[in-house]
């Protein structure tokens, strides 16, 4: 991967004119597409087959005029008055009839009407009225709901002076989010850090236009998404705030090593291409696990929050292909103006430093940092007393974590400014909190004689059980084939008291349905809402089995290690409890809830938890592989583990320290001033990149590593080679690079080798070589002969000339192909033939129909095996045929055979094309390798 990155950063930077106003037109059509076609975003949140949305779905096939979403009126009496008066009859009497009137609206009841109880307060001093809108809140045009407002503002009009009356209810108790001057705090706070680290006003705005332009398609995107379903409106701001964050963190890794390569003397356009070959790997490794973390999120069976991951997902894919073709394209724009100035305050020369060299680690400043120098020396001096304090104080604090209650936000978690609010507050304080979420009681009643005495006996039958303060109506359909119970609970909506009121009603469904022959289902906006918490609160655990799991697989690929990715999980469940802890301390327990601006101290948005695992589990892997790899690195050059911790830390730890600060601070910004929905996300956000990048990733993991020595980057052989390898730090394409000009500059040889070496693992018994120091240089269109003592010896190095195996040891490129880096693309040059395993009659066949593919190199294992005369006569016809073939359109074939020294080179005769120039490789393993010229004759 690194290979084509290299070669996507270098195109990028020549075409990048094409590459900027390409993006930007992405911008303007999508911008200007979502902007005509979307359809708006929808707050519904529902869960299909859950108990409360099946009952919903009857409601609304049975008994519409209760299956929509629903309103509440509110009204006051003036001081000294109460709402009997008759005045106060009248006016609110006559708005009902008004609005019963408006469209959309399938109903009002008056607090006044036989039909209804418990909607005037016990005081004396207020009224309720209960409106019925004919659809959920997605289908409800905001003329219908704007035209409510008017006769809500025209009976406060008609009302005597000193009433009060303010409209809320279900329909209201959602907001959209908005933006705010706080939210730029965190890109004020981006660009501080951005121009410190480095050093440039240009390098710095580079990240923030990037990210903001990767927003923009984002949420574009987003909206263009309404058209094939909802999408709720917490999706785009999840996607502004996470694409941001990652936006600016994944081309401030480029821009660094480019800024890093040019100070070590690189020309601006081949830094540009190996930053984007090596950065650009780990930010795809780092994006790509974002990504599958989010689209995770679909565990939970949820409709909207699989939505909101998908869309997330997204717009970290976008961010990532921005960093990897804009940014490369940017830094051609700047081109010398970000070469960094030298010791006298001049640029430094391109030539001043050996250019075909470059730090394969994150970007370094000249001279170690004395503070991370002497960080990662105190953290790792007393190794084991240093993850005992980890982990105590953040046990400590994810201890909150244990009390972590969750529910669908309601209006009750708005601004205490906002009208719906004040309604909330207005019923809470008049009525009791739970007539902000009556629950309904559903079931078909068809079988009944007596419609009217059944619900009568089932009102009866509510108003005993404990939590229930009213029971204002019990009711059957025109066609009574269906009946509904209207039931307040006394604790408010997102209580642990209405909660447990669902369950011992849900618990009594088999009494019901034995005593009164109904079979009963709860459901409402409140008993949505906690069906939607218990599933998600249900999902966490194999979700974060799926995460964890995840994380070990992809870490163990990167840093080929059993340790390293355990450790790495560890740290980020702590991270994640930490995240959790504070977030209860703040928004359950309302610890600096004021200094925070939450207005509201309750359960916390019931999907908070499963997005805040997948995001954080993304972001943990980023500082994993941006610190850790640069150790690995160290450790496999110099060997010392211990010393490899101090050198990777300091040469990492500065990248790794602006990026969580610019995380942190994005996410920070949404806190105060942010959507209620956001707050307790972006905090929680905000808190585990600190404890993961700098408690976590920068205290924890060195000490760990510290404590384990070598033994940090011990992996079996077997699993070595199970596991595909993930290039995140481009050494794939500095091994190109080192080889561009071996064996010589333009070399035209078809196979190159030297000191290649092939060691076997067998088990608990030594090792094995199958073959050693094998060198050899074929030129296109020879044929190569390839003789060992045994055929198992012989076929590995045919299979590893082919790519088909990767060597331990040595150089080797086939068709000017790198191996193992561009061993893929080798496959697909090299045919493979085994003429022991084809039957001599079928042996022709086989051969011209693998021909037919044109390989460029023909590889036949066991050609000594082929013994029939016209066997051996039909391989020779077909290998000439092709040769000659390939020879008219100037690509030679190569043809490579195997054999046993029991077989003499004489008798190749008959099967290799006769006259043809071959080289003859002879080695006895484990000596030496050589190779000689020799000719195929008759």
């Amino acid at each position: 991967m690194s290979t084509l990155l290299y070669s996507l950063g270098r195109w990028a930077y020549r075409s990048r004119r094409l590459v900027l106003v390409g993006w930007i037109l992405a911008l303007v059509v999508i911008g200007g597409f979502a902007g005509i076609f979307n359809k708006g975003l929808d707050n519904a949140i529902s869960i299909p087959g859950t108990e409360s949305q099946v009952a919903l779905q009857t409601l609304a096939a049975n008994f519409p005029q209760v299956s929509g979403t629903s309103a509440q009126l509110v009204f006051e009496a003036p001081p000294g008055d109460t709402v009997n008066d008759p005045a106060i009859i009248s006016a609110v009497n006559s708005a009902v009839a008004d609005i019963t009137k408006l469209p959309q609206i399938a109903g009002a009841v008056s607090p006044y009407s036989s039909t209804v109880t418990g909607s005037l307060s016990d005081n004396g001093q207020a009224g309720l009225v209960s409106i019925q809108f004919t659809g959920s809140a997605a289908t409800i045009d905001a003329a219908s709901v704007d035209a409510l407002q008017g006769a809500s503002d025209a009976l406060a009009k008609t009302l005597p002076a000193g009433s009060t009356v303010s409209l809320g209810g279900e329909i209201f108790s959602q907001s959209l989010p908005t933006l705010s001057l706080v939210e730029l705090i965190g890109v004020a706070v981006a660009l501080i850090v951005l121009i410190i680290t480095f050093g440039s006003f240009v390098a710095a705005g580079m990240p923030l236009f990037t990210a903001i332009l990767g927003v923009g398609i984002s949420i574009a995107l987003i909206f263009v998404a309404t058209l094939f379903g909802p999408v709720t409106s917490t999706t785009p701001m999840l996607a502004l705030m996470l694409g941001l964050a990652v936006g600016i963190d994944y081309a401030l890794f480029i821009i660094s090593r480019h800024q890093d390569q040019l100070r070590h003397g690189q020309s601006p356009e081949e830094s540009a291409a190996r930053a984007t070959a090596t950065a650009g790997s780990a930010v795809i490794f780092a994006g790509l696990t974002v990504m599958i973390a989010l689209l995770g999120l679909g565990v939970a069976g949820i409709p909207f929050l699989t939505t909101m991951g998908l869309a997330a997902a997204a717009g970290v894919g976008v961010a990532v292909l921005i960093s990897i073709t804009l940014i490369p394209a940017l830094l051609g724009f700047a081109g010398e103006r970000l070469r960094p100035k030298d010791s006298v305050g001049g640029r430094m020369s391109k030539n001043s430093a050996e250019a075909t060299q470059f730090p394969t680690t994150t970007p370094d400043s000249p001279k170690p940092s004395r503070f991370f120098t002497g960080w990662v020396k105190a953290v790792t001096r007393f190794p084991i007393v240093t993850i005992i304090a980890v982990i105590a104080a953040i046990g400590l604090l994810s201890a909150p974590a244990l009390g972590l209650r969750l529910a669908l936000p309601d209006a009750g978690a708005l601004p205490t400014t906002s009208q719906a609010r004040v309604t909330y507050d207005l019923i809470a304080k008049n009525f009791g909190a739970g007539y902000n979420g009556p629950l309904i009681i559903t079931g078909s009643i068809v079988t009944s004689t007596d419609p009217l005495g059944l619900m009568a006996d089932l009102k009866t039958e509510f108003e005993k059980l404990p939590g229930v303060a009213a029971v204002p109506l019990s009711t059957p359909n025109e066609k009574a084939d269906t009946g509904i119970v209207q039931v307040v609970p006394t604790g408010s909506p997102d209580s642990v008291e209405t909660k447990a009121l669902v369950q011992e009603i849900r618990s009594m469904h088999d009494y019901f349905l034995q005593t009164y022959k109904i079979d009963l289902a709860v459901t409402g906006f409140t008993a949505v809402g906690i069906d939607v918490s218990d599933r998600l609160g249900n999902a966490l655990l194999p979700f974060g089995l799926i995460v964890v799991g995840l994380s070990l697989i992809l870490l163990t690929m990167v840093f080929r290690s059993i340790w390293v990715p355990v450790k790495a999980a560890v740290g980020y469940l702590l991270s994640v409890g930490a995240s959790f802890g504070v977030v209860a301390l703040v928004f359950n327990d309302g610890v600096f809830a004021d200094l925070l601006h939450v207005d509201k101290a309750g359960p916390v948005l019931s999907f908070m938890p499963i997005i805040l695992m997948g995001v954080l589990f993304g972001l943990a892997m980023d500082y994993e592989v941006f610190l850790v790899a640069r150790m690995r690195e160290d450790y496999v050059h110099s060997g010392n583990a211990r010393r490899s911790i101090v050198t990777g830390f300091i040469g990492s730890a500065k990248v790794v320290t602006a990026a969580a600060i610019i995380m942190f601070a994005v996410f920070a910004a949404f806190v105060p001033e942010g959507d209620s929905n956001i707050k307790p996300i972006a905090l929680g956000l905000a808190v585990g990149i600190f404890v993961d990048a700098f408690i976590v990733r920068m205290t924890f993991v060195p000490a760990v590593l510290q404590l384990l020595g070598k033994h940090a980057w011990w992996m079996p052989q077997w699993l070595d080679r199970a596991l595909p390898s993930f290039d995140v730090e481009g050494e794939g394409v500095q091994r190109v690079l080192d080889l561009a000009d071996w064996p010589s500059p333009n070399s035209t040889a078809a196979i190159a080798a030297e000191g290649l070496t092939l060691t076997r693992d067998s088990g608990s018994a030594p090792t094995a070589d199958l073959f050693r120091d094998v060198a050899v240089i074929l030129p296109a269109g020879e044929t190569l002969i390839v003789r060992g003592d045994h055929a198992l010896n012989v076929t590995a190095l045919l299979l590893t000339l082919s790519g088909r195996l990767t060597p331990t040891e040595g150089k080797l490129k086939v068709m000017g192909l790198v191996l193992p880096v561009r061993s893929s693309a080798v496959r697909k040059r090299v045919g493979l033939l085994d003429a022991g395993a084809v039957a001599s009659g079928d042996l022709s066949r086989v051969i011209r129909r693998a021909l037919r593919e044109h390989p460029d190199i023909f590889v036949i294992d066991g050609i000594d095996t082929v013994a029939a005369p016209e066997a051996r006569s039909a391989v020779r016809d077909a290998l000439l045929a092709a040769t000659r073939d390939k020879r008219r359109r100037n690509r030679p074939l190569t043809v490579v055979v195997g054999t046993t020294t029991k077989s003499p080179i004489d008798a190749l005769h008959d099967v290799l094309p006769e006259g043809e120039t071959s080289t003859v490789l002879r080695f006895t393993t484990p000596k030496k390798s050589v190779s000689t010229k020799a000719k195929v004759s008759s």
